[in-house]
């Protein structure tokens, strides 16, 4: 079936994760959500696009909660020949001396408009294997340092060598965050001097046309999210694949940091958006470091309502988002409707799945990502006394979702404690939480509430999608200027900001003041009609939705990386 894709050259999309749908377990949060939908939009868009990435047969984890509110794990497996097709083709990776086997499955994504784009998941669970190697690809982010950089080996320099046995003609390499990065090895390999042509101290491997080959785009300021393996792992691991002293001129002399290699091996790198290219610009300092603000794909993160309603005022939104700049001139009494249907939807998912019953004519705040503590996920319940009184004034609900990494022990506390905060506060204010956060929850969520909630820790949010997604269903956001909210807070217009990216004390004493002096009266005012409240979710579509989207982020991707 791959043959069908090799007729015209194409960019390499590398990415550890991506979210393919929401049974298949090849993704763990935003930077797999993101992928996904870049897939998605270059489907739609026609763009000549081939993914990579690792099956991940075990898959990140599904999650559920004991009486306590502490996070079980369990296995979330998945069968990739119910979703994809075996490739013919196998190569080889060396791994602390051996040569392991490496094959792959082909999934073919389907765009909106009928549009295919080839997505090669590499496999290494093949007879031809050691039992450690053929676990390989089966845990998204699982294991050990010596575990993970395995993982990066398979899908960087296994992911260059399957594609050329497939017989792609490559245009260019997009590295999507830093895991893929060891691609760059096998390039320079490829495109090397023969050592007897070389005279004394000339440079071995042709640089400049292996940066001419790679685009990076760098995801996070976390220092914990930017992989680094020591030599003693690398040399032990990859032996004599490249030689050490080139590695520490590109990698870091004391440790291989995967961000550094790309950045010294890409002519193309950018941020996600405006304010992280700026950061990353003062933790990168040297390096030219452009922003792409990432953006949603339309038709994947529109409920069914909202898709119905603008197909029917603004035809051809879904290839065109722009086209919902219109989208003011939509009744009010329509956009009310659609929202009320969606709501009601989260409301039955909320009393099904926690036993929790929440009201649909009272507001609903939303709160849902990965549970790890720069994302501040207590920031609301920062002053419980505060917040009963607010909500004894204007009542409100909340609905929270969210997984942290199985070793990420803070995350997993926060996650407690927001039970903790739910079991006290159920007499004033109705809490959920819903267990196993996926593709179909989030969905679910930012089109069922009505305001959505981001509080990170400045500045550590790079981009932040959640309250794109929201903004597509109407739903304005209240957060923390960072990040792409940044760029999408229209005060009073698309949603309203939380503090100036100052200290958290100011950021909680900011929340409070907006929810119980803005947001909430707001919601309140206007009777049934909510014509304020409404007038906003209509800017959050007409001003954040028309821009904040995939097709955007992916014309930008083509004019200014892929095609220089």
């Amino acid at each position: 079936m791959h043959e069908s894709f090799i007729d015209r050259s194409r960019i390499a999309y590398f990415s550890m994760e991506i979210a393919l749908r929401n049974d298949i377990s090849t993704y763990s949060g935003g930077l797999g959500v993101l992928a996904g939908d870049t897939i998605r939009a270059a489907a739609d868009l026609e763009l000549p696009l081939v993914a990579v990435s690792l099956v991940s047969r075990k898959g990140y984890f599904r999650q559920e909660f004991d009486e306590g509110g502490r996070q079980i794990e369990f296995d979330d497996p998945w069968d990739p020949a119910q979703h994809a097709t075996p490739l013919e083709a196998k190569v080889t990776v060396p791994i602390e001396g051996r040569d392991v086997w490496v094959g792959g499955w082909l999934h073919v994504l389907v765009g909106h408009m009928g549009g295919r784009q080839p997505v090669i998941l590499l496999d290494t669970d093949l007879p031809e294997n050691l039992g450690a190697d053929r676990e390989l690809t089966h845990y998204l982010y699982g294991g050990d340092a010596s575990y993970r950089f395995k993982q990066e080996i398979v899908l960087g320099i296994g992911g260059t060598r399957m594609l050329r046995a497939l017989g792609y003609r490559l245009r260019q390499y997009h590295m999507n965050e830093g895991h893929s990065a060891l691609l760059t090895l096998e390039l320079l390999r490829r495109h090397a001097y023969a050592a007897e042509n070389l005279r004394p101290g000339e440079q071995r491997y042709d640089i400049p046309r292996v940066r001419t080959l790679c685009n990076f785009t760098t995801h996070t300021p976390v220092e914990a999210g930017h992989d680094q393996f020591s030599y003693e792992l690398v040399q032990r691991v990859l032996g004599d694949f490249i030689d050490i002293a080139t590695l520490q001129s590109l990698a870091g002399p004391e440790r291989l940091n995967m961000t550094h290699l790309a950045l010294n091996l890409s002519e193309y790198v950018n941020g996600v958006a405006k304010r992280h290219a700026e950061v990353s610009r003062l933790m990168f300092p040297g390096y030219h470091v452009r922003s792409i603000t990432n953006g949603v794909h339309p038709a994947s993160w529109t409920s069914a309502g909202f898709a119905k309603l603008y197909d029917a005022h603004l035809p051809g939104w879904c290839c065109e988002p722009e086209l919902l700049a219109r989208a003011d001139r939509i009744a009010d009494a329509a956009i009310r409707d659609v929202h009320q249907q969606a709501k009601e939807r989260l409301i039955e998912r909320v009393r099904a799945a926690c036993g929790v019953a929440l009201q649909p004519h009272r507001p609903i705040l939303g709160f849902a990502r990965r549970m790890t503590a720069y994302k501040r996920p207590d920031l609301l319940f920062s002053d419980l006394d505060r917040l009963k009184a607010i909500a004894r004034r204007h009542p409100f609900q909340i609905v929270l979702a969210g997984k942290a990494h199985p070793r990420d022990d803070e995350g997993k506390r926060l996650i407690e404690t927001l039970h903790a905060h739910r079991r006290e506060l159920h007499d004033v204010i109705p809490i959920a939480f819903l267990p196993n956060y996926d593709l179909d929850t989030a969905l679910t969520l930012v089109s069922g509430v009505d305001v959505w909630l981001n509080t990170p820790l400045c500045p550590l949010e790079a981009s932040g999608t959640s309250g794109m997604k929201a903004a597509f269903n109407g739903v304005p956001s209240l957060s923390v200027l960072d990040g792409w909210w940044i760029e999408g807070c229209i005060e009073g217009v698309t949603g309203w900001a939380v503090g100036n990216c100052g200290a958290s004390e100011d950021d909680a004493q900011s929340l409070y003041e907006k929810l119980e002096n803005v947001v909430l009266p707001l919601y309140d005012g206007n009777g049934d009609d909510r014509s304020g409240w409404i007038a906003v979710m209509k800017g959050a579509i007409s001003k954040n939705a028309a821009y904040f989207n995939s097709h955007r982020m992916m014309r930008r991707y083509v004019a200014e990386a892929y095609m220089r």
